[in-house]
């Protein structure tokens, strides 16, 4: 815990708590030599890394500098000890908009020049191929002159994390205000998802409450599915009309920014802002550099040997690091409640299967290595993600199979296989016979749409 008072880093003096997460704490400070307010984000180097989010940090800062906006916070500069990362970012005076919010709904003029603050930043994002993916008012912050500033870019995606088919597939965000097509786990644009997002927060703004609020989870899912939402009556008639337009449950219908931007109640008053350039080349880099060496493994010894250093390496990162699973995953999970229905009238089931596993991310990765090496199949790891190929053509091709490793806790994990290419039958005939027969001594359940009782 920083103490108030404290000289950080030989920079900033350390003031109140502002807040904190399971990560991460956030303090006001002051820059010791021009005096100005900052925030300054604390986060612990070894939760970090323990919880495989390196990646997610630095996708972060990267996402933090292609925004540079007057309606997003903006990242001074990054810096690292020993056991801490510290973010220093612009001191926001006013909250949260959600605190705002809380006293009740907004007056149209005031609701509209949020949305329109709003609207024009996840515009400038998108322009720069980047998707925040949990919009919603309390990541909405309000400065001491009433302006609205787009935070916590944690969950954002960049335009290079899409698949191969143009489609994201992490399912993340805040359930009330997640566009349905991301809850479907089919793959879905960020740019539409987010503008989702921006309907719910000016239908808030407006009613004061949420469009498919519902004290059943289950029951607000099939809501936002349908797109099952009213209108209080004091909505004004353009209003009602552009919100079912943005609040489309089919994305392919669902307004585009484009067309949000040239809506009539939209543009009444709104002055698109000049915005200035994202810093590049040296500043950039230097920043993304500070945080690369920040999770470097430190050297004991200077003059170690080569295949020590290796050794050390190989002891402090992780062969792969999985994802985490949330909220939309386990429900999706649970007996009785996979919502995929909703979404496709003709879903492959035998495509996609998983199992659970209480053995640890390193002994999956290297049961699959194993099986590759007796199958002589091709092995890549990436990410959370264990790829294997076959070498010899099959019907439709090599049979590709991805393997996406989940960490419910620390001590369970969820394992998703999926065909990436190939022949269906082949896939299931394989995934039936050697994949579970390989896999029986790491699998404490197998769940999906054909099982074999013998495993």
């Amino acid at each position: 815990m920083e103490k108030k008072g404290s000289i950080l880093m030989h920079r900033f003096e350390v003031g109140r708590l502002l807040g904190q997460g399971t990560f991460a704490k956030v303090y006001h400070a002051r820059n010791l030599k021009s005096g100005e307010s900052v925030a300054i984000k604390i986060i612990d180097k070894e939760k970090i890394m323990k919880g495989g989010l390196i990646d997610q940090i630095k996708r972060e800062i990267s996402v933090m500098h292609l925004v540079r906006h007057p309606n997003v916070v903006q990242l001074y500069e990054v810096m690292a000890s020993k056991t801490k990362i510290y973010f220093a970012m612009e001191y926001i005076r006013g909250g949260e908009l959600f605190n705002k919010v809380l006293k009740g709904k907004l007056k149209e003029d005031m609701a509209r020049k949020y949305f329109q603050q709003l609207v024009g930043a996840v515009d400038f994002c998108h322009s720069r191929g980047v998707y925040h993916r949990d919009l919603k008012p309390e990541n909405l912050l309000l400065d001491e002159n009433g302006n609205l500033k787009i935070t916590d870019f944690g969950l954002s995606a960049l335009l290079e994390s899409r698949r191969p088919d143009g489609l994201l597939h992490t399912t993340c965000g805040t359930p009330a205000y997640v566009a349905p097509e991301v809850i479907s786990k089919r793959g879905y644009d960020g740019a539409k998802a987010d503008i989702w997002s921006c309907g719910v927060v000016l239908y808030v703004l407006l009613a004061g409450y949420l469009p498919f609020y519902d004290s059943n989870i289950m029951e607000m899912y099939r809501k936002i599915t349908k797109g099952d939402f009213k209108c209080p009556n004091w909505f004004p008639p353009e209003v009602r009309k552009l919100l079912s337009r943005i609040l489309d449950p089919h994305p392919s219908t669902r307004m585009i920014m484009i067309k949000l931007m040239d809506n009539s109640w939209f543009k009444k008053g709104y002055k698109k802002i000049e915005t200035p350039l994202s810093p590049q080349g040296p500043q950039r880099n230097k920043m993304i550099s500070n945080v690369h060496a920040a999770f470097e493994p430190p050297s004991k010894n200077p003059d170690q040997s080569a295949n020590s250093q290796s050794q050390i390496n190989k002891a402090t990162m992780s062969p792969v690091r999985p994802s985490c699973f949330n909220a939309f995953d386990i429900i999706s999970l649970s007996q009785g409640f996979n919502l995929s229905g909703l979404f496709e009238d003709d879903l492959n089931c035998g495509q996609d299967t998983r199992f659970t596993t209480t053995k640890p991310a390193s002994a999956i990765v290297s049961k699959f290595e194993e099986i590759a090496m007796t199958e002589s199949l091709n092995f890549k790891k990436k990410d959370g993600t264990v790829k294997l190929q076959h070498i010899r053509e099959g019907r439709k091709g090599q049979l590709a199979i991805d393997a996406e490793i989940f960490e419910v806790t620390p001590a369970f994990h969820v394992v998703e296989l999926k065909k990436a290419s190939g022949d269906t039958i082949e896939y299931k005939d394989f995934c039936n016979k050697e994949l579970k027969t390989s896999l029986k001594d790491i699998v404490w359940k197998w769940q999906g749409c054909e099982q074999d009782n013998h495993v």
